[in-house]
């Protein structure tokens, strides 16, 4: 059986194929803002029998659910779904998706205690615990969001593109900006980790998004970097939903047949 899964996140929507065995080599991303009926009409996909859409746009979340439905079944993860966790958190309704499907793929695949660092438009920091249970976390602003702000308020900072800074003492603006933007980013999630694995206790520490393979290289405390990890989350609940016999309704809710 073959999986059609949707990491709608803010900036892009990552479409996927899986199966049984994971996920299959075909992708295709799109800008979110340019979703619509018309651009996914337009859209060719491989033969698939299922949907699982994790989303945090509402709008766009909607209009994928809506067009999908029509072609199969169509789930819309949330703290209601399959997860294969707990969820201990006072308003689950509130966490994303994505944090979500972050949480399982990272459960599944590298066990309990487990930190999701998510290098997005945000960068969000879920926490497993050796319930195992999903029980919160932290969301400090995106790396580009940081290095945006520079030029878009000063006169005489330039955009800059991230790399891996030469020194710390930067011999030019550009130089002297982009060892700010690494280093100094890199401070802050050291910084987040310890006071989370001081709560926590000692915990293996799995990376994704973006710019996380940029990041993880100054930063031993993360183990492992999974461009992937979202979508495999994703997978992993619309399987737990065929292997459960989980009927999938058409408001996007999985419920017992």
């Amino acid at each position: 059986m073959q999986h059609l899964v949707i990491d709608n996140s803010n900036s892009r929507t990552k479409f996927a194929i899986g199966s049984d065995y994971g996920l299959m080599p075909w992708r295709h991303v799109m800008p979110t803002a340019d979703i619509s009926i018309e651009s996914l009409s337009a859209l060719e996909f491989p033969e698939f029998h299922q949907v699982c859409v994790a989303s945090v746009v509402p709008e766009k979340g909607s209009i994928l659910v809506g067009h999908f439905r029509h072609h199969g079944p169509v789930h819309s993860l949330d703290h209601q779904s399959p997860l294969g966790i707990f969820v201990d958190y006072p308003a689950p309704d509130t966490i994303g998706a994505d944090r979500l499907a972050n949480s399982v793929a990272a459960f599944e695949r590298h066990g309990a205690p487990v930190i999701v660092v998510d290098f997005g438009t945000a960068v969000t920091f879920d926490v497993i615990s050796a319930t195992p249970a999903y029980c919160g976390g932290v969301i400090a602003p995106g790396l580009a969001a940081m290095t945006g702000y520079l030029p878009e308020r000063t006169a005489l900072l330039p955009a800059i593109e991230l790399a891996e800074p030469e020194s710390a003492i930067g011999k030019s603006t550009v130089a002297a900006m982009r060892a700010g933007a690494v280093f100094g980013y890199r401070g802050m999630i050291r910084e987040i980790l310890l006071k989370i694995t001081e709560e926590l206790g000692p915990a293996r520490i799995v990376a994704t998004g973006g710019d996380a393979e940029l990041i993880s290289q100054g930063l031993p405390e993360i183990l492992h970097v999974d461009p992937d990890l979202t979508l495999q989350g994703i997978l992993m609940v619309s399987r737990n939903l065929q292997s459960k016999h989980l009927r999938i309704g058409h408001a996007g809710r999985g419920n017992l047949s």
